[in-house]
């Protein structure tokens, strides 16, 4: 009966681990904001503990609505072949070629990101913190997914090489078990990015190419490994859960040579940089003097409302894990 209780446990929280899990993005948002300059840091730092916290905001979204799930990734290779130039780059040239409905059915997060980036850029202009904040935290968390491999795969989550659960091991397993003590987030400043579309292609075409990798290694290490260690029961937040084992996980990245530490330093340069090209393309205003401090009714209700969803209904859309 114990067992079958902690196994139920382990099922519920494997459905409810996002991409990057809620501690990569909430890390990822954090440690962006040390790589601004401080023009942006005098509202970015004092503002680092909402940053966090509503980076997991469009991952609660996938509870409420069903057109949210798209924005988190790409099935690219279902236009071909690396680099999958039947693909065009510019949405509507996009569209014309294969209709917006399948666009939304193999995700669209690359052009997703142009989108929250000019809804970031015209906060600034407006000067209106709230939503800079709230933009802010919401483009870092689909820039972090645009960096995940299997993002860019229709095998998202093993399930055509019975591997299902790889897709939270990933990003949630060993960045948890491994960022806090082994793992630096030093990064440098942010740059300001010219071509906004072509570094989002270019990282997506990176996780693309990674995402095979990422699905042998495993598959590999699976055939490697005494069967009985693979997975183990170990605390998580103070529930013992069945989980990969703390072994099989290290001697995974091992194998990768550290390609999660890679891609998530790669989505801290990449969320700041983001936010500090948004400030430049605004004007450099100065953000000692803003409007909107605080959120509005609606906002707060949104927030109120994202909460609920995620802990009371199921995902309205493509499952992940």
């Amino acid at each position: 009966m114990k067992k079958a209780i902690l196994l139920l446990v382990f099922s519920f929280m494997a459905q409810h681990c996002f991409c990057w899990g809620f501690y990569g993005h909430r890390k990822i948002n954090y440690y962006a904001v040390f790589l601004l300059p401080p023009e942006m840091l005098v509202l970015f730092k004092p503002q680092i503990d909402f940053l966090s916290e509503h980076a997991v905001d469009p991952d609660k979204r996938r509870y409420a609505i069903p057109e949210e799930g798209p924005r988190h990734y790409i099935d690219i290779d279902r236009y071909g072949t690396y680099p999958f130039d039947s693909l065009p780059r510019k949405w509507d040239d996009a569209v014309a070629k294969f209709s917006e409905d399948t666009l939304h059915a193999h995700g669209i997060v690359p052009w997703w990101l142009q989108t929250m980036l000019s809804r970031l850029t015209f906060a600034f202009k407006e000067k209106n913190q709230a939503k800079i904040l709230k933009y802010a935290a919401e483009i870092g968390h689909y820039i972090g997914d645009a960096h995940v491999p299997l993002h860019a795969s229709s095998n998202h989550n093993g399930q055509y090489t019975d591997q299902k659960g790889i897709h939270g091991f990933w990003e949630s397993r060993i960045p948890e078990l491994l960022a806090e003590k082994e793992w630096d987030f030093f990064i440098g400043k942010a740059n300001y990015i010219k071509d906004p579309k072509d570094f989002i292609w270019q990282r997506i075409l990176e996780s693309a190419a990674a995402s095979d990798t990422v699905l042998k290694f495993e598959k590999l290490l699976t055939e490697q490994f005494p069967g009985d260690q693979k997975y183990s029961f170990e605390d998580r937040n103070g529930i013992t859960i069945r989980q990969y084992s703390t072994s099989f996980t290290k001697a995974y990245d091992a194998m990768m040579k550290g390609m999660v530490e890679k891609r998530m330093r790669q989505s801290i340069f990449a969320v700041a940089s983001f936010w500090y090209t948004a400030w430049v393309n605004a004007g450099q205003p100065d953000l000692k003097k803003l409007s909107n401090k605080e959120f509005s009714e609606t906002d707060l209700k949104e927030f109120e409302k994202l909460n609920n969803s995620w802990k009371n209904t199921s995902i309205k859309g493509r499952e992940h894990e």
